[in-house]
This record gives C-alpha cells, sequence and structure tokens, in this order.
C-alpha cells in the first residue's frame, strides 16, 4: 500500500472509531486544532503515565510539577521567544500555498539520503556477502556526489541561519530547483520571518490590559521554578523537572494532521547537572529515552536518532529520536543539552541568583541542563502508525477476509477487555454484567452485546482491545468463558473466577516499567 493511502486510512480511522476529531467540526471545523474522542482520550492518559511513570516514578531524582499555561512577560524575553521565535516562511506564487523554508531544504536533503540508501542496498543484493558497504559509500561516484551535495547544502544552510540571510536560505532552495511538493512550481516568493506566539491580553478593562502570550513551551515553566522545587524538595545535583502541559503556537503551515497542531501538550523533563557533567548525562538521557520506545515492542528499525547539524546558540549537543511515519521519518522526541542558558538568562532578567550551592565543591553555580522533550500528540500519532495492521484472514469457508487491527501494547490500550454475551438472552447478558462490573476496578473492560460476535471481534480489534471474552451457556454450567487474544485470534475456556490473575499482568504497566 502507499504510504499516502496508509496516512489517509488511519486519519479516517480515528474519527470512525473514536480516537480524534476535528474541532468544532459542526462549524466546518478549525485548522490545525483537534479534539480527542472517548477512545483517544483513554490512550492519550495511558501514554502520559507511561511517560510519568518512567520518569518521576523510576527515579528518585526526579520530581514533576504543573506550571501555569500564563506567565510573566519577561519570562518569555529572557527566553528568547519575543525576538527570535519565528519560523523562515516561503510561498509558492503558482500554487498560494506556504512553507517553512527550513523544512523544504531538510527534505531535499532526506531525499539525497534516501538516493544514497538505495544505492548501498541495490550494490549489497548485487554482490551478497561479497559486499563491503564501508568501500563501496567511500568509491561510488553516485554516492560520492551526493554526500558531497548534501555537505554542501548543510554547510549553505547553517551559515545562511546564523546570519540571519533569509535571502541566502532562498537562494538554496532556487539553486537546488526544490518544487512545491503539491503542484511542482519552483516560483517562490522571498523568505520571512513569521513569530509563532499567540497574544492575548490580561486585565478588566481593554485600555488598560497587558500584553501576555500562550506559551509556547512548556520547559520555561520549569526554569523560573528551579529555586522553588530545589529549596522545597532539598533536592541535590544532579535533578531533573518532569511537566506534562499544553503549549500554543501559532503555526502558518499546519499538516500531517496531529503531527503538527496550533494547540498541543509535550512531556518535558529538565535535568539538572553540574558543569562538566553535562555530556554524560546527554548520552546517557539519549540512551534511556531511546529504550523507552523499544520497550513497546514495535519495530525497532522505525526508529532512530537525528544528530542536529544546526545548534541554537546555548546549545552543545542535540539529537532528535525519529519515527518512520507513513510521510517519512519525522522528530517525536528532542534531547538536548542546553548548557547554563535558561537558568543564566532569567537570572539575568529577575535580578535574582538562581544558583545552586554545591556542597562537594563548596561553591555555587548556575547549573547545566540537558532535556529531553517529547510531543504527546506526535507520540500518540506514532503510536497508531507503529501499530496499525491489516492483516488478511481465512474464513471457515475458504473465503478470504480482511481485518484491520491496532497491535497496541495491551498496558496501553484505551481497553484492555471486552465482555461479550453469545446472546441477549437466557440470563448471558447479566452474568457479563456481573464479570465486567467485578473486573473494572483493575482493568479497563467495555461491555457489548450488539451485533454478531464476529462483528464484535472486529470492532476491538480496530480499536485496538488486546482480550475479549464470551460468556455462553457453557458458562452457566462450568463457570468458564471464552477468552480471544487480538494478535493471533487465538481462543481458550478459561475460568471466569481467574481472569483477574490470567489477564492482570499482561495489561499491567508495571510490566511494561520493568522493562526500562
Amino acid at each position: 500500500m502507499h504510504q499516502e493511502d496508509l496516512f489517509k486510512k488511519l486519519t479516517a480511522h480515528c474519527k470512525e472509531y473514536g480516537f480524534i476529531f476535528q474541532s468544532s467540526e459542526i462549524y466546518d471545523g478549525l485548522s490545525a486544532v483537534y479534539d480527542y474522542g472517548q477512545y483517544g482520550a483513554e490512550l492519550k492518559n495511558n501514554i502520559v503515565k507511561y511517560w510519568w511513570d518512567a520518569m518521576v516514578l523510576l527515579n528518585d531524582n526526579i520530581v514533576g510539577i504543573d506550571s501555569a499555561i500564563f506567565m510573566h512577560p519577561s519570562v518569555w524575553k529572557a527566553s528568547g521567544h519575543v525576538d527570535a521565535f519565528n519560523d523562515p516562511l516561503i510561498d509558492n506564487k503558482d500554487s498560494k500555498k506556504r512553507y517553512r523554508a527550513d523544512v523544504l531544504i531538510e527534505e531535499y536533503i532526506d531525499k539525497l539520503e534516501e538516493k544514497i540508501s538505495k544505492e548501498v542496498k541495490k550494490a549489497a543484493k548485487r554482490y551478497g556477502d561479497k559486499f563491503d558497504e564501508t568501500m563501496f559509500r567511500q568509491t561510488n561516484k553516485r554516492v560520492l556526489d551526493n554526500i558531497e551535495l548534501i555537505d554542501s547544502v548543510k554547510k549553505r544552510f547553517i551559515e545562511a541561519s546564523e546570519k540571519g540571510d533569509l535571502e541566502g536560505i532562498r537562494q538554496i532552495i532556487i539553486d537546488c530547483k526544490i518544487a512545491d511538493p503539491e503542484s511542482g512550481s519552483r516560483n517562490w516568493t522571498d523568505v520571512r520571518q513569521f513569530n509563532l506566539m499567540f497574544e492575548t491580553r490580561l486585565g478588566s478593562v481593554s485600555e488598560d490590559a497587558s500584553k501576555i502570550y500562550l506559551r509556547p513551551e512548556t520547559a520555561q515553566g520549569i526554569f523560573v521554578n528551579f529555586m522553588n522545587v530545589q529549596k522545597s524538595g532539598r533536592m541535590k545535583l544532579p535533578f531533573g523537572i518532569a511537566q506534562v502541559g499544553k503549549a500554543f503556537r501559532n503555526e502558518i503551515v499546519a499538516r500531517q494532521f496531529i503531527f503538527r497542531m496550533r494547540e498541543f501538550e509535550q512531556m518535558e523533563m529538565q535535568f539538572f547537572v553540574r558543569p562538566g557533567n553535562e555530556h554524560e548525562w546527554y548520552e546517557y538521557w539519549k540512551e534511556k529515552r531511546m529504550k523507552w520506545y523499544k520497550a513497546l515492542g514495535f519495530d525497532e528499525n522505525k526508529f532512530r536518532f537525528h544528530d542536529h547539524v544546526k545548534l541554537a546558540h546555548y546549545a552543545k549537543a542535540a539529537a532528535d529520536i525519529e519515527f518512520a511515519f507513513p510521510f517519512g521519518f519525522k522528530e517525536v522526541e528532542g534531547i538536548h543539552s542546553r548548557t547554563d542558558y535558561d537558568l543564566g538568562q532569567h537570572q539575568k532578567f529577575c535580578g535574582r541568583k538562581l544558583q545552586y550551592f554545591d556542597t562537594e565543591l563548596n561553591k555555587s553555580y548556575v547549573p547545566y541542563v540537558v532535556e529531553t522533550s517529547i510531543g504527546l500528540d506526535r507520540m500518540f500519532l506514532t503510536l497508531l502508525a507503529a501499530a496499525w495492521d491489516e492483516e488478511k484472514i481465512e474464513k471457515d469457508n475458504g473465503a478470504q477476509d480482511q481485518r484491520i487491527v491496532l497491535r497496541l501494547p495491551p498496558s496501553l490500550a484505551p481497553v484492555k477487555l471486552a465482555v461479550f454475551p453469545l446472546v441477549r438472552k437466557d440470563g448471558l447478558p447479566e452474568i457479563s454484567q456481573k464479570i465486567r462490573d467485578d473486573l473494572r476496578f483493575d482493568i479497563s473492560c467495555q461491555y457489548e452485546e450488539k451485533d454478531s460476535i464476529g462483528r464484535r471481534y472486529r470492532r476491538q480489534d480496530a480499536i485496538g482491545t488486546p482480550f475479549c471474552i464470551t460468556v455462553d451457556h457453557q458458562t452457566k454450567e462450568d463457570e468458564t468463558v471464552t477468552l480471544r487474544y487480538r494478535d493471533t485470534m487465538k481462543q481458550e475456556r478459561v475460568p471466569a473466577g481467574k481472569l483477574r490473575e490470567i489477564l492482570g499482568e499482561k495489561v499491567s504497566m508495571k510490566k511494561l516499567l520493568q522493562t526500562l
């Protein structure tokens, strides 16, 4: 299946099965803003719990906070967002579409890297066991030409970005013959900077109201509370502060469903360390965070690190954890070594010391920071894309059928167990409901009696429910039920009284966390 078709199916599936809806849809919707439906809200909460427990529950030196969305305007002046939180935008004169110029250039580089990968794969297939990939990359002319072009474009882009040379960025797009992804046109406007922050007013009278911003990130709420947390919690370096919260960006180029939105959620952890130890902790958190993804049990080849070529002026190192979405490898999480820039800036602007007294060194200093920042909505999309499967199955009569199944990790699935009566009579609904009521305090359960058993199974597969049980007439005789497994469709008879014991460990978040 073409990846674009897969993505369309995935987005349609989200609406049909109650995961995600367009915001204000009855009024024709609001662009790049979405609501989470009944199953989406449950899945989202489970992702948050998995991340929060992995950060706060499993680490004695990490605590969590919940800072306000509204902050003093000086916070954003100190952080640089007022003056420098901009995207370089470019319009295509023919299609009237607007794009981020840096993304167009990054996608061009990605295509060159894909060409290199294809050359390597073709050669590996041709030469078999005798193939030396390192030698091939060092000697093949097409590979070397593309590597030289990639290095040249990266160098020009970094230089233009650091100088704020918007015309230089446009010239890269012209020289590389980068076309509009939709129309193929190369008729581009000049590149312009656009600030992404939403403005609003604080005050009861409009004339006296002061301008404030909806926060564009959650990290600053952590930095301004550094001393509060450190002193009240008697925290010793190294320690971290975690937070989950909403952020807002006036994205002009908002596309790819919930991948890029104007209202989104972040799960961030700022880890404060002694200067000089930042590289060690940067590498530690890179490894730790990748392990968090791999523990979910999906294809590990769909996750990779992408080291930043262009670093922010305050950063010492930065890497993204990327996932192979249907529209290509894209960032899900960033790990950044931010030095002492953030606390240093706030110390400068607020006029108060934001320093840590190190009893071992007997001196005070502004700590360095290693950041891990994951987009909750992007992680939601990652799970759906990784779990999506269209499986061909054979019916009893030999005919071919197909089912759509979300192979979500059981501990994250919005519904863990569905309980069905075989028929809506003979006391089977009452027995089923009693089982559901008995288990619902420990396991997220759903009772369903409409349609045939086969259709009910298909619906639960599409929701991602890992287990279903059917109550039939034999249940009345020996108190056993049929337990059906989502991934294999295998069925077995088990005692109804042992369901908590059988399923409890399989759907427990504890089992997932123990692998970290």
